[in-house]
């Protein structure tokens, strides 16, 4: 069978990278659309990398002749000085605009878990205006909504590990009875790569087959890694500027309001058959030596454009790489 070329956004990032491998496995030819063309990657070399160019609509249009399938993945986690939600909307609509003039035959879109366009939080609103833009313009889609990704170049699940390790005691927001249901990256790229081959449009809430409350998680956490913390229940806004300290320790983000609101509101959670098989214990305790061990920094995987993405905990494939 002569292979297809596909467009993989950020794949020398996080999810993408996944996607791209799986590509490349199954003899795909593969390109990326990225912001940092230069970043050290196990993939560059093997993938041409061209730049997003969301200010020029033709070029971007150009950049994508000849793709079977647009796996887009970009997306930003708060809102910054430098960058925005409102922003990643505004060049999600131009990528998007760019791939149907472009002719792309089908678009693989990683969304969010209860996206909502009345949602007070711009994460979750975006994410549904996005959806809207997908279904209205007729381009062939899969819509893959994630609620939490774990896996070695994850920061939520590597920074709660992170915080075990080094305080004596870990805080929850409110009684951490909400829920989430992580899934393992690697699951979300298998899912990404099945859904090229589909014909109808789809929407598939992309969950793993773990349910856990936010309490139950960190517990279950902190006794694989071997570091069992009394949790103690703090309110909200004591908790978030618990979060500041941290982040401004590390000179990161380490977690927002919004973040917190859409934790507490069961935004992370859903009634849907899992899409992965992976579990997250059963992860966590392969990796239980190193999960943790460095802190994952989110704005410095921004600033620096050229670094790799660091694995907090490495795979047995990632470690040959």
């Amino acid at each position: 069978m002569k292979s297809r070329r596909h467009a993989v956004t950020g794949a020398f990032g996080y999810s993408g990278r996944y996607i791209a491998q799986l590509l490349l496995d199954r003899g795909e030819e593969v390109i990326t659309l990225t912001s940092s063309p230069g970043r050290a990657s196990s993939l560059a070399g093997r993938i041409r990398a061209v730049p997003f160019n969301f200010d020029a609509p033709d070029v971007l249009a150009r950049s994508l002749e000849g793709v079977a399938t647009l796996f887009n993945t970009y997306w930003v986690r708060f809102d910054h000085v430098s960058f925005n939600h409102d922003q990643a909307v505004h060049n999600t609509l131009a990528l998007f605009d760019a791939a149907q003039r472009a002719g792309v035959g089908r678009i693989i879109h990683v969304s969010i878990t209860n996206p909502s366009e009345d949602s007070p939080l711009p994460y979750f609103r975006g994410k549904a205006r996005l959806e809207r833009a997908l279904r209205e313009m007729g381009v062939p889609h899969s819509i893959l909504r994630p609620a939490v990704l774990f896996g070695p170049e994850d920061i939520l699940i590597n920074n709660i590990a992170w915080a075990l390790r080094r305080f004596p005691v870990f805080g929850v927001f409110g009684d951490g009875g909400y829920k989430l249901q992580p899934i393992c990256v690697s699951d979300l790229a298998e899912l990404a790569v099945r859904e090229a081959d589909q014909r109808e449009n789809r929407t598939i809430n992309a969950i793993g087959p773990e349910t856990f409350t936010y309490r139950q998680l960190v517990t279950e956490l902190g006794r694989i890694i071997g570091c069992e913390r009394r949790l103690i229940s703090l309110p909200p806004a004591l908790g978030y500027w618990c979060g500041r300290l941290v982040g401004w320790w590390q000179r990161d983000e380490f977690i927002t309001r919004e973040e917190i609101a859409g934790l507490m509101a069961g935004l992370l959670c859903v009634e849907a058959p899992p899409a992965g098989t992976t579990k997250l214990t059963e992860w966590a305790r392969q990796h239980a030596a190193t999960l943790g061990r460095e802190y994952a920094n989110e704005l410095r995987r921004r600033r620096n454009r050229t670094a790799a993405y660091a694995a907090a905990a490495p795979t047995e494939n990632s470690a040959r790489q």
